[in-house]
């Protein structure tokens, strides 16, 4: 086999692995990604229930504190 040949084979073979390798570190990447996307998600929603529970129980005393207090509005 010739100079040339193995040379071309060798960089060939080595360029083949690199690519491989790439692509692996990508979808490792892309993967890790969309899981933190999902877990982002998942806060969202956390903080949204948190925060709907929040304006339910506040309104629920507000309308607790109107039944024992007379309140009168600022229009009359």
């Amino acid at each position: 086999m010739s100079t040339a040949s193995k040379v071309t084979l060798a960089l060939t073979s080595l360029s083949a692995i690199g690519i491989v390798v790439f692509v692996h570190q990508a979808q490792t990447n892309d993967k890790a990604a969309m899981h933190a996307g999902v877990i982002r998600d998942l806060e969202q929603q956390r903080l949204k229930r948190e925060r709907t529970a929040d304006f339910a129980m506040s309104k629920a005393l507000e309308e607790e504190y109107r039944k024992i207090q007379k309140v009168q509005d600022g229009d009359a």
